[in-house]
């Protein structure tokens, strides 16, 4: 879609639960099967009002964000919080439209959802990775070196430690 055209402005900011629920239903609705899979490990259906509701739910435990052009929803990310055997964990999930893939957007999702854990406590970060999601499971190796990767069957469980929560820094390992 954007092959040889200049970035286009794409902004990133948390979800609003009561003004953005239309837009995240029209973004899963423009899902391609494949993305869908791999990001709610199930295919394509009706987004249901449950789910698009918990995917623009903030509280003290919960965050998400949209990437937006325009008006147009064209990523998700958000996290929980939760305490863990390595102190508070932030689990993680990020989707992005199949035709704005490959432009650094999920990358920026991930910056910007791992800093706002990180500020709220999170020390570990943590996702779920579909088997044959090859190229994120390759770029979480790339940036992610000493995470642990655990397989359990169709899924990848991946853990690894928020450095930069630790030191204080406002910088992010995490150059995807």
């Amino acid at each position: 879609m954007l092959g040889t055209q200049a970035r286009p402005v794409v902004d990133i900011r948390a979800a609003c639960p009561d003004d953005d629920e239309e837009r995240v239903r029209l973004f899963l609705q423009g899902l391609s099967r494949a993305t869908l899979t791999n990001r709610f490990f199930v295919g394509p259906g009706r987004p249901s009002a449950s789910l698009v509701r918990a995917m623009v739910a903030r509280d003290d435990r919960r965050d998400a964000l949209l990437a937006l052009h325009g008006d147009a929803v064209i990523g998700h990310a958000m996290s929980h919080l939760a305490d863990g055997d390595g102190g508070v964990e932030a689990e993680i999930a990020v989707v992005v439209d199949d035709r704005w893939q490959n432009l650094g957007i999920g990358s920026r999702l991930v910056r910007t959802l791992l800093r706002r854990a990180s500020v709220r406590g999170a020390v570990v970060a943590g996702m779920d990775v579909m088997t044959e999601n090859r190229r994120v499971l390759a770029m979480v190796r790339r940036t992610w070196p000493s995470a642990t990767i655990v397989t359990h069957g169709p899924s990848v469980e991946i853990k690894a430690r928020l450095a930069f929560a630790e030191q204080g820094s406002v910088g992010s390992p995490l150059t995807m």
